[in-house]
């Protein structure tokens, strides 16, 4: 993997630099490790310094509302389109000759956010104290009686955020809230981020979890013998099954619009495209690009994933006030 990373700088590098261009700022849900070198090979490639804030998407999200028409981002790049629907309405349409490769599906209805890869909600789980015949086959189950305890959550990680809010779009509101208490009642075993729900699981503290498809195989590179598993949930269409993406904005209140663009452009392009489905293992939004073996492909995601429109999922608000009731956050 270090090896694509390199070959991408090294390649981008040799690149004409473009004329000296301004510098953006851009607001990144996506953690540091994932993509710093992408944003440091976009640099290399046009000589636009990036200046980045890190932090949780849907931290960002909120920040960006208070912030209005004052902020100082000029891109906003999320792990979830629920963060992104939520802000919709602060981004600027993107020109569709910069997006119309992505599938209309992985991006907002008016262009205002493309999704730059996807990602598939799969079960982690024990090799050690769980078989995959004993795995629940919905995500409904659970709240069963035999999971109790048993469960590693990350609450308030964006994408169970994301998750959460398609549930309501899928199920309604009071069937989420009525799992989301059932799940409280389960005495789920809380951790911070997607990393710790496989580590809790390695170390016995839980046995199975609900994670992004791309960091086991990142775990399983540093050490083939880590204890854990994972799959999709077996019933085709369970909203357990959903195929999310990171994707991204340029606020309607940039002056660095071109620059802006550019770096989008940069995000959809072949090298970069690559670098996701090889360096981070998540999925290509855009046609023609080489997925390397993983142990859950994107095809697989697609034909076990539910139909739910990304669009629909913009209600962030309230789906972090259902998080509150239900004790979860």
């Amino acid at each position: 993997m270090k090896t694509l990373r390199n070959a991408l700088i090294a390649t981008v590098a040799l690149a004409a630099p473009l004329p000296a261009l301004a510098d953006i700022t851009l607001y990144s849900g996506r953690g540091e490790a994932l993509v710093a070198p992408i944003i440091a090979a976009f640099t290399a490639e046009t000589g636009i310094n990036v200046d980045v804030r890190y932090a949780g998407t849907a931290e960002l999200a909120i920040l960006l509302q208070e912030e209005g028409d004052a902020s100082p981002a000029d891109l906003f790049w999320a792990q979830d389109a629920a963060a992104l629907g939520a802000v919709a309405g602060s981004f600027a349409a993107l020109p569709e000759e910069l997006v119309g490769a992505v599938p209309a599906a992985y991006r907002d209805a008016e262009n205002r956010w493309v999704a730059t890869s996807g990602r598939g909600r799969v079960l982690a789980y024990s090799t050690e104290r769980v078989t995959a015949e004993e795995l629940p086959a919905t995500m409904a189950e659970l709240t069963a009686p035999e999971w109790d305890g048993r469960v590693a959550l990350a609450p308030t990680n964006g994408s169970f955020v994301a998750h959460v809010a398609a549930m309501r779009v899928t199920l309604g509101d009071e069937a989420t809230a009525e799992w989301l208490e059932g799940f409280k009642a389960n005495n789920p075993v809380i951790v911070r981020n997607n990393t710790a729900i496989l580590q809790a699981i390695a170390d016995g503290e839980a046995d199975i979890g609900v994670v992004n498809n791309y960091y086991l195989p990142r775990q399983l590179a540093r050490d083939a013998e880590f204890p854990v598993n994972q799959q999709l949930f077996a019933t085709q269409g369970d909203i357990g099954n959903l195929l999310l993406v990171a994707g991204i904005g340029v606020l309607g209140t940039s002056d660095q619009t071109d620059e802006a663009q550019a770096f989008v452009s940069f995000l959809l392009s072949p090298a970069a495209q690559q670098y996701f489905t090889g360096e981070v293992a998540e999925f290509p939004v855009v046609p023609g690009i080489i997925v390397s073996r993983q142990d859950i492909n994107i095809d697989d995601v697609i034909a076990a994933a539910p139909a739910v429109d990304l669009n629909t999922i913009g209600d962030l608000e309230g789906t972090l006030e259902m998080l509150r009731e239900a004790g979860l956050i």
